[in-house]
């Protein structure tokens, strides 16, 4: 190997190694944390993990750490969506949304919940004001986020979702086809 490519790559590996320690020392140390972020972010791991029941008790430290926790609370509400528990979850979005009214996410979210739920009109109602806010989201999870899920096609979207509905519900009730519970339940929340 080249004497200049060599030093030139060991003088980068010992950077990057100092950056790495220096930022760890520092994230352990000297970051702020706010009272439930600690939770709140093991609560998100055992949520990914599907692990629910530790989930929604993280998430409870952390509003009870610090009541009015946003993010707490969406991702309570999503694990209550998840346990199918959906009175609690929807109760926990509407917290979230009237705590922060122009997330689209929650909007998003509260959508799934109704969907699950049944309640179609809404379902649609809520979609659309989760595009509105941020039409990205009709753009679907990113191509990382789906190489990290082990998800190589493209799920659809709240705004697939919604036009499917739409063309659903201008059906004659006895042509509806509103549910398919083995592709409903593939639906995943959405996380921001």
């Amino acid at each position: 190997m080249d004497d200049s490519l060599y030093k030139f790559l060991k003088y980068t590996a010992i950077t990057l190694t100092i950056a790495w320690v220096g930022w760890s020392i520092y994230d352990s140390f000297m970051a702020d944390v706010n009272p439930g972020d600690s939770a709140h972010l093991a609560a998100d791991k055992f949520f990914e993990d599907g692990n629910y029941a530790r989930a929604l008790d993280e998430y409870d430290l952390a509003l009870k750490e610090r009541p009015g926790h946003i993010h707490a609370l969406r991702g309570k509400a999503r694990t209550f969506m998840q346990l199918h528990r959906y009175d609690e979850a929807l109760q926990a979005f509407n917290v979230a949304i009237a705590q922060e009214p122009q997330f689209a996410g929650t909007y998003a979210n509260r959508g799934i919940l109704y969907d699950r739920m049944g309640q179609y009109q809404e379902a649609i109602e809520d979609y659309e004001q989760a595009l509105a806010l941020d039409p990205e989201l009709a753009d679907g999870p990113n191509w990382l986020t789906r190489f990290l899920r082990l998800q190589p096609e493209k799920p659809p979207t709240i705004a697939d979702r919604a036009r499917y509905l739409k063309q659903e519900l201008a059906k004659p009730e006895s042509e509806r086809l509103l549910q398919v519970p083995e592709q409903d339940e593939q639906q995943r929340p959405y996380k921001m």
